[in-house]
């Protein structure tokens, strides 16, 4: 179980980080968060990935004063998806063509969905968003969805400030990418299963034995 677990989380973390270049390459608007990597990009000599991995740090020293506590997932989140957004925008070509980008934007959220549910699933905690996001809910005591619009609005805010590429892939993914983690959690969740109940035969004699003792 553990070595599925941690199978299922590097694929997930590697299909995340294809995901956000797809939606990079698909010049329609990159995710929210990364408005702000690319902003951040075009005013340091770091790749995409680089600056996905500073970011993550920073949001990560973020969780100190919200006391969170991070996981391996939290920490090969913030390593990892970097690194493989920078080889998938190497094998990703760049395209021209409309039909084209409107594809690799739908396949993009659809992978950081799947991804989502990957990684998520295989139970080794929050990425470094995703924590700083609870993490404000509990100490706000604000909704969910007012603490994850409030941090979206503010980074894609700053990203496009910076010159980060804010457009309808931005918004598509913003409405998207809720339900498609609901959809792909629940499918990937490794949750283990309850025992099963003992049989009748097993269970009169365990009766048995407690009424002799």
């Amino acid at each position: 179980m553990v070595l599925r677990r941690v199978v299922q989380l590097l694929i997930g973390l590697f299909f995340y980080g294809v995901g956000l270049a797809m939606l990079v390459r698909s010049m329609l608007g990159a995710a929210p968060w990364d408005v702000l990597t690319l902003g951040v990009s075009n005013h340091v000599p770091l790749s995409f990935g680089m600056v996905i991995i500073l970011i993550s740090v920073v949001v990560l020293l973020c969780w100190i004063p919200l006391r969170e506590r991070p996981g391996l997932g939290t920490v090969l989140n913030a390593l990892l998806v970097g690194p493989a957004a920078d080889l998938a925008l190497l094998m990703i070509p760049e395209v021209s063509a409309l039909w084209v980008r409107v594809l690799l934007m739908i396949a993009g959220v659809t992978m950081v969905g799947l991804a989502t549910g990957l990684y998520i699933g295989a139970r080794f905690g929050p990425g470094p968003r995703d924590g700083l996001m609870t993490g404000l809910h509990r100490v706000t005591g604000k909704p969910i969805w007012v603490v994850r619009t409030g941090l979206e609005i503010i980074v894609v805010t700053l990203g496009w400030l910076l010159g980060g590429v804010f457009g309808i892939g931005t918004v598509v993914f913003a409405l998207a990418i809720g339900p498609l983690c609901q959809f792909f959690i629940p499918l990937f969740d490794v949750e283990p299963r309850p025992r099963p109940d003992p049989e009748p035969a097993e269970a009169s004699a365990v009766n048995v034995r407690g009424r002799a003792r």
